[in-house]
């Protein structure tokens, strides 16, 4: 292998749920890899669990702000959102954010994540076998529990739900997901406007009533757009992923029916093993800088690759298998890693610590019932259908 390749998506690339074996190889070889992109500039590719970790971790050598680096001059271009932003704006934005995301406030939504996911299960218990698991269960409750949390009115939510699946549904072309994210962005543009004038109970009331006067509503619409797409798509992936996991493993599922409190440490593993957010948002150096003997020009671009930094071998043994209870399982990079970590990772691991056991109680003798599609070349990792019966 050369030192510089042409940009070879390795980085996308899956075999079921591994990664390629190539990426491996570009790990155990060249921590930094080069990569061409034809008629543009070098694009840096790392891949080891410590350097990622410390470039994802050095806001100070590396900045997020991808409208600022290519030269965005509109608002409606900006891709927004807190994964493109540097402080000090990023930390204004994320401090409004995160008393939102503590434990002790998201256990008042267990209630209703609890009442969801038996919803939909009694849904698939009418509808018999077969069933697509990813379209009636792993699609909808990520996309409810958004609406859940950001306040959205109960007679709205099924045209809301519509709106998150189509943004991510790229089979119809890349022009209908765009009209589906300006569609949503509208939505939430007016959703935040109505809250302003009779806060509810949901996260944008609280917000317009605790920082109303701080926060306009094309900053709040695009902060509830930004918890929509980091929440929705990356849960569905892996309860889809994790429930075909554990389908194939009728041990590790029994385990999940019957040990209390075992799901936490399936969790935790399968969040490592799977890494559905492949790579991370670019970072892009702010200045002349020095990686691993490579000189990395101002504002070229750093990719770290989640997946691989979560299967190298310098984190434990057999990091290629799903070891439940791992020494270091908290050390995993799937929800990131600095002031970029997911804020909302808390509650997608509590989404799965209930919907995997419900699942696999209501139905004992769940099986896949054929061909289980995968995704290719994506930044979120997943199947496009899981068809179960019982």
């Amino acid at each position: 292998m050369s030192d510089t390749a042409d940009f070879p998506l390795v980085q996308f690339m899956r075999e079921e749920f591994d990664p390629v074996a190539e990426l491996g190889r570009i790990r155990a070889e060249h921590p930094v890899f080069p990569m061409e992109i034809p008629g543009s500039q070098t694009v840096y590719l790392v891949t080891r669990w410590e350097d990622v970790r410390a470039v994802l971790g050095d806001h100070e050598r590396f900045s997020n702000d991808f409208a600022g680096v290519i030269g965005l001059g509109s608002n409606q271009e900006d891709p927004g959102g807190l994964g493109f932003r540097d402080p000090p704006e990023h930390t204004r934005l994320r401090k409004y954010l995160t008393p939102e995301f503590t434990m002790r406030r998201l256990r008042r939504l267990e209630p209703r994540i609890e009442a969801m996911v038996a919803e939909h299960l009694d849904r698939i218990e009418a509808m018999g076998p077969t069933v697509d698991l990813v379209a009636e269960f792993a699609l909808p409750i990520p996309s409810l529990v958004v609406c859940e949390l950001l306040g959205v009115p109960y007679d709205e939510r099924a045209d809301f739900v519509k709106l998150s699946k189509d943004r991510f549904d790229f089979t119809a072309g890349p022009e209908a997901s765009l009209q589906a994210i300006n569609d949503a962005m509208t939505y939430l543009t007016d959703l935040v406007a109505r809250e302003r004038k009779n806060p509810g109970e949901g996260l944008l009331g609280q917000l317009l009533r605790a920082h109303g006067d701080e926060l306009d509503d094309r900053t709040l619409a695009s902060m509830a757009d930004g918890l929509l797409t980091g929440g929705h798509d990356t849960s569905t992936s892996m309860l889809a992923l994790g429930t075909l996991w554990l389908l194939r493993h009728p041990e590790e599922a029994d385990k999940v029916r019957e040990v209390d409190g075992y799901i936490n440490d399936v969790v935790e593993e399968l969040l490592r093993y799977m890494t559905v957010v492949q790579v991370a948002f670019p970072r892009f150096a702010r200045d002349d800088l020095e990686l691993h003997g490579h000189q990395i020009k101002k504002g070229e671009m750093v990719l770290c690759s989640l997946a691989g930094a979560n299967r190298d071998p310098a984190l434990g043994e057999a990091m290629d298998e799903v070891r439940p209870g791992r020494e270091s399982a908290g050390s995993h990079l799937a929800f990131g890693h600095g002031i970029h970590r997911c804020i909302g990772a808390p509650l997608a691991q509590m989404e799965m610590r209930i919907a995997f056991p419900a699942l696999l109680r209501r139905f004992p003798g769940l099986r896949v019932a054929g061909e289980v599609p995968f995704r290719e070349l994506a930044i979120v990792y997943g199947v496009k259908e899981l068809p179960v019966a019982w």
